[in-house]
């Protein structure tokens, strides 16, 4: 089958590379330096499953039919199935997802091939879907969500809790045969090892429930990420051992010990913008749980900001913007606010962020790369994650409430 998926993000990139190993795929991206370095098999995101993919097929030991193109005419040229996976940040003066990109790539794909499925994996507002099915008079536009992490999206592809695609009863079968192309793609790595298949649930709902499921499971990740992370600043505010209280409160088997690692809040691309999209869908029904996920993660980066400025550094050390381990992404990762705070209080802030360029400004804090340098300048270090040992000889300067050593 041939393929098109517009965007090479960590959605975009992971689908292409999943569907690749078995159907001619070419994806689309706006920038002619990541079109090259795919086309080299080189990954511009930090993703161990896609590095490793790259580097069997280099070797000829993996099948992967992947071409990426800037060009949107011949990328969508005779394409038999469309996947969108362009970006939908959040406008926050609209208070909704910025969907241009969604739909320049809808009307690019009904213009070129106006008969092939069209599935949107890109994070929507609920109801969209059925309303650029109206809009543009079209049945063939479904719209699937996706549940990856950040550095582990491919994997997440290849190990999927589930699959889910919205559309209409008149589109079930065209949905159907979606899933069924995920889960054979999803089947290859079994197949290759000699492993029996595994079960992966498959729900077919209305597009607007998919849409929700979305934003509902977000939502609920944030809450609890929020939950223990107001555990631990109660905690600390009462000189309580937040470790203690949390792995008494997770021997609970209906809670679990899993997602119950404090931080300084949650970030991100996905949970920040997609909690502040469901609550703007709340409008004009009660609630206020939703509202409480988004202002229970500001209230707790000022919380960690003031806590920091207590100790009255004079440089206060960033180490690493990122939000999760062995990721080089920090797209609205919580970090940053407390950067903004302390900038704004007029303390002096360097940062160690090896994806950024030693020396520059960012934030109105200072890049310094030298780790030398970095632990010898910081008064204090802070970490919002920090798993590996670099900072073990300054742990006396060390702030941060990743008390598990892990996401």
């Amino acid at each position: 089958m041939r393929i098109t998926v517009a965007g090479v993000g960590f959605v975009g990139l992971s689908m292409a590379v999943l569907l690749a190993q078995e159907h001619e795929v070419t994806a689309i991206t706006t920038t002619e330096y990541k079109a090259e370095m795919l086309n080299d098999l080189r990954s511009p995101i930090k993703d161990d499953e896609i590095e490793r993919f790259f580097s069997e097929a280099k070797k000829g030991r993996r099948r992967l039919d992947l071409k990426v193109t800037t060009d949107k005419s011949s990328a969508y040229s005779g394409a038999e199935l469309v996947i969108i996976a362009v970006p939908t940040d959040y406008n926050e003066d609209l208070h909704e997802f910025d969907t241009g990109a969604v739909e320049d790539a809808i009307e690019q794909a009904l213009k070129i091939c106006p008969d092939a499925p069209i599935v949107i994996k890109s994070t929507i507002p609920i109801g969209y879907t059925d309303k650029v099915r109206d809009r543009y008079k079209a049945d063939n536009i479904l719209f699937s969500p996706e549940f990856l992490r950040e550095s582990k999206a491919l994997y997440d592809n290849l190990h999927p809790s589930r699959i889910i695609v919205g559309a209409h009863e008149g589109e079930r079968a065209a949905a159907e045969k979606f899933a069924a192309v995920l889960a054979s793609a999803a089947r290859v790595e079994e197949d290759r090892e000699g492993l029996p298949h595994r079960e992966i649930p498959v729900l077919i709902v209305s597009p607007a429930e998919a849409e929700a499921v979305k934003l509902f499971a977000n939502a609920y990740l944030a809450a609890r990420v929020s939950f223990f992370n107001e555990l631990d600043t109660f905690a600390m505010t009462k000189g309580l051992d937040t470790g203690n209280i949390i792995k008494g409160v997770c021997l609970d088997p209906r809670i679990g010990d899993h997602y119950n690692n404090p931080s300084f809040g949650y970030g991100g691309y996905c949970l920040p913008k997609d909690t502040k999209q469901l609550l703007a869908d709340y409008e004009g029904i009660p609630q206020s749980m939703m509202g409480a996920i988004v202002s229970s993660n500001v209230i707790r980066k000022q919380f960690i900001a003031d806590d920091i400025k207590a100790e009255a550094p004079e440089v206060v050390g960033i180490y690493r913007l990122t939000m999760k381990t062995d990721s080089d992404n920090f797209r609205a990762s919580a970090v940053q606010d407390i950067i903004r705070d302390l900038i704004a209080e007029g303390r002096k802030v360097i940062i160690y962020e090896p994806v950024l360029e030693d020396g520059a400004s960012y934030l109105g804090g200072t890049v310094v790369n030298d780790p030398e340098r970095f632990r010898a300048e910081s008064d204090v270090i802070v970490a919002n994650r920090c798993q590996d040992d670099a900072l073990k000889d300054v742990s006396y300067k060390l702030y941060t409430r990743d008390l598990f050593r892990r996401d």
